[in-house]
C-alpha cells in the first residue's frame, strides 16, 4: 500500500466490546482524532440506550457525527460516507489521524469500498408503495420483490418494510434490481487504512458485558429517556431511530405490550442478537486485526504500532 497515502484507523467490534475506551487511551496518547461510526450515536436525545459517550469522556476524546440527527430524521450510509469524508480530510489537513470507532459495520463497508449507484429517494414512489402495503399487506409486496430480485427477496425480511420498500422503489425508479446495482462499486478509501476489530475471547463474557450494561442503562433513566421520545407524537416504531435495540422493546412496552421485566429481557437478546452478527461480520472482513478486549494494554500496543 503506498506511504504517501493520509493514515486511518479503523477500530470495530460488536457492542459492549470497549471501543470507546480504547479510542480515548489512543486520543490521549497520540494526535488522533475518533469519528463515530454508529447508526444510532448520530440521534440526539438518545444518550442512555446508545451508551453514548458521557460528557467526561467527550471532554477527554471528542467524537465527530454524535448527536448530528433529530429521531424524526432518516441518515443513509451514503450520508454517512460523506460526512465521514469530510471530517477525515479535516483531521488530516490539521495534521492528524483519524480514528473511526463504531459498530455499524455497513457503514465501514460504505467507506472502505464506496457506494454502489443507487437512485436517490423519491417521495411519490414511497408513497405509492406505502399505500399498496396498506391495501394488499407487506407480504404481497414481499412476494413481488421476489419475482422481481429473488437474492433481495430471500435477505430482506417481509417484515422489514423500510429495507423491502427501499428495494421495490430502486426497481421502479430505474429499472435494475438492487442486486444488480449493488455489484457495482464506488470509488475506494483514498487512505492506508488499519483495521482492527476488539471483542472478548469468550462469548460468554459479551453477553455478561452487554447484560451489565443493559442493566446499567436502567438504572441510569433508560425508561425516562424512551417515554420521552415516545410522548413526543411525532416518532413511530418503525423508524430507524426507535427500531434500534432496546429502543424497539421499551417502545413496545409503552405501548402497553408486556411487563418491563419482558422488555428488559427482550432488549438484553435483542443486543446479543446484534452483537452475533456484528461478529459474524467481521469474521469475513479482509485485513483484520483482532484485538482482546480482556487486555487493555496490549490492544492499546497494538494499535499503536501502526502510529509510531
Amino acid at each position: 500500500m503506498s506511504n504517501t497515502l493520509p493514515k486511518a484507523i479503523f477500530l470495530m467490534g460488536p457492542t459492549a466490546s470497549g471501543k470507546t475506551d480504547l479510542a480515548i487511551a489512543l486520543r490521549q496518547q497520540f494526535p488522533v482524532e475518533i469519528i463515530s461510526v454508529d447508526s444510532a450515536l448520530i440521534y440526539r436525545d438518545m444518550n442512555i440506550g446508545t451508551a453514548k459517550p458521557t460528557a467526561e469522556e467527550l471532554a477527554l476524546a471528542p467524537h465527530r457525527l454524535i448527536d448530528i440527527r433529530d429521531p424524526s430524521e432518516a441518515y443513509s450510509a451514503a450520508d454517512f460516507r460523506e460526512d465521514a469524508l469530510r471530517e477525515m480530510q479535516e483531521i488530516v489537513a490539521k495534521g492528524r489521524i483519524p480514528v473511526l470507532v463504531g459498530g455499524t459495520m455497513l457503514y465501514f463497508k460504505a467507506l472502505l469500498e464506496g457506494l454502489s449507484p443507487l437512485p436517490a429517494a423519491d417521495s411519490v414512489i414511497r408513497a405509492t408503495i406505502e399505500q399498496e402495503a396498506q391495501a394488499h399487506g407487506w407480504q404481497a409486496l414481499h412476494d413481488e420483490l421476489c419475482r422481481i430480485d429473488p437474492v433481495s427477496g430471500a435477505r430482506i425480511h417481509p417484515n422489514d418494510p423500510q429495507r423491502l420498500s427501499r428495494a421495490l422503489e430502486v426497481f421502479r425508479i430505474s429499472g435494475k434490481t438492487l442486486t444488480e446495482l449493488t455489484q457495482t462499486k464506488g470509488d475506494p478509501l483514498p487512505y492506508e487504512v488499519h483495521q482492527f476489530a476488539i471483542a472478548p475471547k469468550e462469548r460468554g463474557e459479551l453477553h455478561r458485558r452487554i447484560e451489565l450494561r443493559f442493566q446499567k442503562m436502567m438504572e441510569a433513566g433508560f425508561e425516562k429517556e424512551v417515554r420521552a421520545l415516545f410522548e413526543r407524537g411525532d416518532l413511530h416504531a418503525d423508524m430507524p431511530s426507535i427500531r434500534c435495540v432496546g429502543y424497539r422493546q421499551m417502545w413496545d412496552y409503552l405501548s402497553g405490550s408486556g411487563a418491563l421485566d419482558d422488555a428488559v429481557y427482550r432488549g438484553v437478546c435483542a443486543t446479543r442478537q446484534l452483537a452475533k452478527r456484528q461478529i459474524t461480520w467481521l469474521r469475513s472482513w479482509d485485513d483484520l486485526t483482532w484485538l482482546d478486549s480482556d487486555n487493555a494494554t496490549l490492544s492499546l500496543q497494538t494499535v499503536t504500532k501502526c502510529l509510531t
